[in-house]
């Protein structure tokens, strides 16, 4: 499993990283695989991580479970916890997925896109 960033930077610094990346693409050159989630200021990088979905990110990362056992090891709220685990899984830090459980219908899986998340901020 790779290394994820999640970034605050200016939106020239992304723009910059994408044009760097079509450039490659019309050379016909291979584009590293990234996973890079930028935000432009941090506001909307607290939008995102709140404090409770970083310890549930640490949870998921220490051991990818469900949806229901994550909201048990929390002592959180499954609700609360499901509303959360879609926020991760949109912004792309978590990948969810359907287990079928035999004779028991199905469950959600989280587990972490990467096992290492790197934090940097350029001001």
């Amino acid at each position: 499993m790779r290394k994820s960033e999640i970034r605050v930077e200016p939106s020239a610094t992304f723009f910059e990283r994408g044009r760097e990346i079509a450039k490659r693409a019309d050379r016909g050159l291979a584009i590293p695989p990234s996973r890079v989630l930028s935000f432009e200021d941090f506001g909307s990088l607290l939008h995102v991580l709140t404090e409770k979905r970083i310890v549930l990110l640490r949870q998921v990362k220490d051991e990818p479970a469900s949806i229901a056992r994550l909201a048990q090891r929390l002592k959180r709220d499954r609700s609360a916890v499901t509303r959360d685990v879609q926020v991760l899984a949109h912004y792309g830090v978590v990948q969810v997925t359907e287990k079928i459980l035999p004779g028991h219908g199905k469950q959600k899986w989280v587990t972490p896109i990467a096992r290492q998340i790197r934090l940097t901020a350029e001001l």
